[in-house]
């Protein structure tokens, strides 16, 4: 039962360090990670169309980061 505590312990804090860490991107770099995210999207795009792409999932893991870029840099921006 502790290990099971411990690996929760360690996922939480995981999961916490990616939030601070999405926090503390600028606005230049949010911009950047907008494009590179829109260049992976219409890659994985075409590769679904073409029958290459075995995780479908991606592409809505994907979409929805993509939002949450754009979430921060409105934010920023008032």
């Amino acid at each position: 039962m502790a290990q099971y505590g411990a690996k929760m312990q360690k996922k939480v804090a995981k999961m916490a360090d990616k939030k601070v860490e999405k926090e503390s991107l600028t606005v230049e770099a949010l911009q950047s990670k907008l494009v590179d995210l829109s260049k992976e999207q219409m890659n994985q795009r075409f590769q679904h169309v073409a029958g290459q792409l075995p995780k479908t999932h991606v592409i809505r893991q994907t979409r929805r980061e993509i939002a949450r870029v754009k979430t921060k840099l409105n934010a920023a921006k008032k």
